[in-house]
């Protein structure tokens, strides 16, 4: 038994390889402060960065933070957490994601059930609802407060809304069209299970839509530490190699990553720059203009196999000791 206050260390959630070096840290380190010391850290993109130090795996390349909250510790934080993108603008936002949700048409997404991790308030939802194309909506979203609005987005289609996003149980098996993840694989502790479970899910041909940040992009490369996603919110951190590696690991095919665009104001995107030199400014003069860009972001699309095998037994994985 350890303290409520301990950390765990875990091993690459990808591999389970435990060779990995050293990559990235805050000052002072995360790893350094109590769990009750790091609550004022855990909202804000522009706050002083402090973060678990970033490991790269020494055997697949994955990107992670051997040492990272528990479990317990997780869902007190999310508790207290603001809504997603409360510095951006709702419009920008759903600009944004009704991109996501036409690429994944295009992509030729199957009819049947549609399938989403943290939907957040549905943008993605409300697009999939119109389409006419799904016939039951499954959504998994820890933020009780936007349940109602969840409902209303899914317009009258049968839908079930569940907080837990780790058990997918309730959707029946290979009954799904189209799954999307957006901006939330990053903060799952065990990816592997995730996707496995998303992919148990799928119709055969079915698709899974992701959306990640990148840390191999140029934006990462230009603002160093100070690049946002490095955060205590992030576990892992993706590239599109370790995409393609990750889906295929886990039994998905025809994987295509791509960057992705997204709409954001240009104030906003000021700000950004900004702090990214190192200067905390509350307000920049420049209009809310929303304006899309590729800017350091990936979207990864993968198909579940045309013929569905049995759903496998669930790997045994070495359980996690606590620091």
């Amino acid at each position: 038994m350890t303290d409520g206050g301990a950390f765990l260390r875990r091993d690459c959630p990808l591999c389970g390889a435990s060779a990995a070096h050293a990559e990235m840290h805050s000052a002072p380190r995360a790893e350094s402060k109590t769990f009750e010391a790091l609550r004022p850290f855990w909202s804000g993109l522009f706050r002083e960065k402090v973060f678990f130090s970033y490991h790269r795996c020494a055997d697949c390349g994955l990107l992670y933070n051997p040492v990272y909250f528990q479990e317990h510790q997780l869902a007190s934080l999310y508790a207290d957490m603001a809504p997603n993108m409360d510095l951006v603008s709702d419009d920008a936002i759903a600009a944004t994601q009704e991109g996501y949700f036409h690429r994944a048409m295009a992509a030729g997404a199957e009819a049947g059930g549609y399938l989403e991790i943290g939907p957040d308030v549905g943008h993605i939802v409300g697009h999939a609802a119109r389409s006419g194309r799904f016939d039951r909506f499954w959504l998994f979203e820890p933020n009780l407060a936007v349940h109602d609005a969840l409902r209303v987005a899914a317009q009258g289609k049968p839908a079930t809304v569940l907080a837990d996003m780790t058990d997918l149980s309730p959707v029946p098996d290979h009954s799904v069209g189209l799954a999307v993840m957006v901006h939330v694989l990053d903060h799952i502790l065990d990816p592997v299970a995730m996707l496995r479970q998303v992919l148990a899910k799928l119709r055969p041909g079915g698709t899974l839509m992701i959306v990640t940040h990148d840390e191999h992009s140029w934006l990462r490369k230009v603002t160093g530490v100070r690049w946002p996603p490095f955060c205590l919110q992030h576990p892992e951190l993706y590239n599109p190699a370790i995409m393609r590696k990750l889906l295929g690991h886990c039994g998905y095919h025809d994987v295509e990553v791509e960057r992705s665009r997204n709409v954001f104001p240009l104030d906003f995107l000021g700000k950004q720059a900004a702090w990214a030199v190192g200067l905390r400014v509350k307000r920049m003069p420049l209009p809310s203009l929303p304006i899309g860009v590729r800017l350091g972001n990936i979207l990864t699309l993968a198909k579940a196999p045309a013929a569905q095998a049995a759903t496998a037994e669930p790997e045994v994985r070495v359980p996690e000791t606590a620091l």
